[in-house]
């Protein structure tokens, strides 16, 4: 017994060194930030780092850096740096090469020479400090991209000069790192020289000749074997990287060459690349993120003025000299003022490239305790200000574009239109086949496809029997009213993930779910499946309740918020619900703004005997309790999905105050269609 308690009390002793035990509070601290932060809106990479912090020598002394902890770090350092590389769009480069190059000297140089001044004659620094704190404020990365996605402007000219400039940066600052660490370390004389260009050479032969030859040819004899290829690409970064470190380079140089030379090889799209952004997001780079904050002590940060002033100097010179870089490349080439606060929302934001210099620079003993922290601060900073600036100038752009192409009439896309219906019970199916069968168009031949997700237990094919059973009759009364219906059943580990997989294995483009029950705290807090669906679901979703039968309505009241009418999917339900209100003969009223009603009646033809209450400035909720609902009134009210167009803050409170309000009135909630970057956005949240 005694020797129990010994073991037990050595292996829960602080900090923690046993292997297991270290793997298993990584992975729960993991866990428990990404479900937090992300239910609170806050970046992931802040929490990790402020986690890594807590747990860390200079917090808690819970964990300290050890074998298991290194390995797992550095391949993290390593796997951000590959895929920064891998990322970046090549085409798009070369077709801009030379307004890119441009853009890329002066968002190298003006923070080169602004950072080199301040650190040097305001900080007082020594030169290898300074250059290297000058490379810090240098580099970018395009963390805000995904708002510009979302907007729908990527094809806006300044776009591919914007990444390209990145290409050039990144790659510059990371050959001036290895530079400035060897004469740091007192070996940069001209053999160094001689050796680094030579070693360059070869390595470029190497890495972009040789690898990708090699790589084509064994994705081509490996196509089946897709573990394999996965591990081939691991090798792949960690051989370019050791070839760097034999060359005198860092081996983050070699881990972004190797993200470059397999660019074309692994398109965005592919099951590699998502086996990539999967294992690197879920363990590799988290861990990286827990580890810099475990370098941090936070007690440098209230020492004294010094860290705030140093902090200060920083951030007002790395956004300074960033502004001014856009500033010039829009005289130039005569950009507008939107798309010069656009070029400067993108190339504002430090974070992969910024930490992994940081980290080195740390780790070689160049800066001390006052710049790893500062940087900390820097990257919150420059991430807060580039996505206002980029949000703001990419909506600014939106408005200023001609909104005729969203204009497309729903029967030209008849052929491709596909109605999903996920059933939680098959007893009440009924409303909400029947609404997908008014709004359905009429000249598609697709048929109405209804779902149902069973949890993947010991009772799943028990329970696919049961409810294929159940939706038999369903069928039956579809097909007696000549409505065509196909019945789906599967299994998946969640609701929210089958009914995502399912709605892009069927191609369909919109879905029509059933309202939800009250969630628990539970669910509030870590997010429920609504939530999760509203988040993941790229199609066009319906919520709909119904308190009695559809024939029963006399009235259908559409609210809508700003800018609704610029939303990718505005134009399908407007369209449908003018279908619906002409199949149940319904009278229609249109509670919101102006321009939104005009584009409205635009696209209905000014067919549409529409009435208008004009709310402009209120919430539009609270301008429907004026409307005298009635209980034979359906309430139809337009959402955004987070960071689109049309997207405020209060739409966060829109369901429950509808619920609320209209406890017993039969409503409509439509989420429109997201727009799908060809980035990884999911990475880009966390890390980028």
């Amino acid at each position: 017994m005694n020797e129990f308690i010994m073991h037990f009390s050595h292996l829960l002793s602080t900090p923690f060194t046993e292997p297991i035990l270290v793997f298993g509070l990584l992975l729960f601290i993991i866990l428990f930030v990404t479900l937090v932060f992300k239910r609170i809106n806050l970046p992931e990479i802040i929490g990790l780092i402020i986690a890594g912090v807590i747990i860390g020598p200079y917090g808690f002394n819970i964990l300290a850096s050890g074998p298991a902890v290194d390995l797992l770090s550095t391949i993290g350092l390593l796997y951000i740096m590959f895929i920064v590389g891998l990322e970046l769009d090549m085409k798009e480069f070369k077709a801009n090469k030379n307004k890119s190059f441009l853009f890329g000297f002066f968002t190298l140089a003006i923070p080169m020479a602004m950072g080199f001044y301040v650190s040097y004659y305001l900080l007082h620094y020594q030169v290898i400090p300074s250059l290297l704190i000058a490379c810090l404020l240098s580099t970018h990365t395009l963390l805000t991209y995904v708002v510009v996605s979302r907007m729908g402007i990527t094809d806006n000219r300044v776009i591919p000069v914007t990444v390209g400039g990145t290409i050039i940066t990144d790659s510059v600052v990371l050959v001036l790192l290895a530079v400035l660490l060897k004469s740091h370390n007192g070996g940069l004389d001209l053999k160094f020289i001689l050796d680094l260009v030579i070693s360059l050479a070869i390595f470029t032969l190497i890495v972009f000749y040789l690898i990708p030859r090699v790589a084509k040819w064994f994705f081509g004899k490996i196509e089946n074997e897709r573990h394999l290829n996965y591990i081939f690409v691991l090798f792949v970064v960690l051989l370019c990287s050791i070839l760097a470190e034999l060359g005198g380079l860092e081996p983050i140089i070699g881990a972004f060459a190797a993200g470059l030379a397999m660019n074309r090889l692994i398109p965005k799209a592919s099951a590699l690349m998502n086996r990539i952004e999967f294992i690197g997001n879920s363990l590799f780079i988290p861990v990286f993120l827990i580890s810099v904050g475990m370098l941090v002590d936070v007690r440098v940060l209230f020492s004294g003025i010094t860290t705030l002033y140093i902090g200060l100097a920083l951030c007002v010179t790395a956004i300074a000299s960033k502004w001014l870089a856009a500033f010039f490349i829009q005289k130039i080439f005569k950009y507008s003022i939107d798309e010069r606060n656009l070029i400067f929302g993108l190339s504002t934001p430090r974070a992969a490239a910024t930490l992994a210099i940081v980290h080195v620079g740390f780790k070689a003993g160049i800066f001390g305790e006052y710049i790893l922290n500062v940087t900390i601060i820097l990257i919150l900073v420059t991430c807060i200000v580039a996505s206002f600036y980029t949000q703001h100038a990419a909506k600014n752009i939106v408005l200023k574009q001609d909104n005729d192409e969203n204009f497309i009439k729903a029967e030209d896309e008849a052929e491709l239109e596909k109605i999903l219906v996920p059933i939680a019970d098959p007893s009440h199916i009924g409303q909400h086949v029947r609404l997908a069968a008014l709004m359905r168009n009429k000249r598609s031949d697709n048929p109405i496809v209804v779902l149902r997700v069973v949890p993947n237990n010991h009772d799943a094919e028990k329970n696919i029997m049961l409810h294929r059973k159940k939706l038999k009759e369903l069928i039956k009364q579809a097909n007696a009213v000549d409505i065509k219906v196909d019945t789906i059943s599967t299994i998946d580990r969640s609701v929210v993930s089958g009914i995502v997989r399912t709605s892009r294995e069927t191609m369909s483009n919109i879905v029509i779910i059933g309202w939800p029950g009250k969630a628990s705290y539970f669910d509030k807090m870590f997010g429920d499946k609504m939530n999760g669906l509203i988040s993941y679901l790229d199609k066009n979703l319906f919520i709909c309740y119904f308190e009695k039968p559809l024939i029963s309505y006399r009235r259908m009241i559409i609210t809508a918020p700003l800018f609704a009418e610029r939303e990718k999917g505005f134009c399908l339900w407007v369209n449908k619900m003018s279908l619906i209100a002409k199949e149940l003969s319904l009278s229609s009223a249109f509670v919101g703004n102006a321009d939104t009603y005009v584009a409205i009646q635009r696209l209905l033809d000014g067919k549409s005997d529409l009435e208008f209450k004009d709310c402009a400035g209120k919430e539009n909720v609270s301008a429907l309790t004026s409307m005298l609902v009635r209980s034979d009134d359906i309430l139809v009210v337009a959402l955004a999905h987070k960071g689109y167009m049309s997207y405020t803050r209060d739409m966060e409170r829109v369901p429950s105050m509808f619920q609320n309000t209209f406890p017993r009135h039969s409503k409509i909630l439509i989420f429109p269609q997201q727009r799908r970057t060809q980035l990884v956005e999911g990475l880009k949240d966390q890390i980028f």
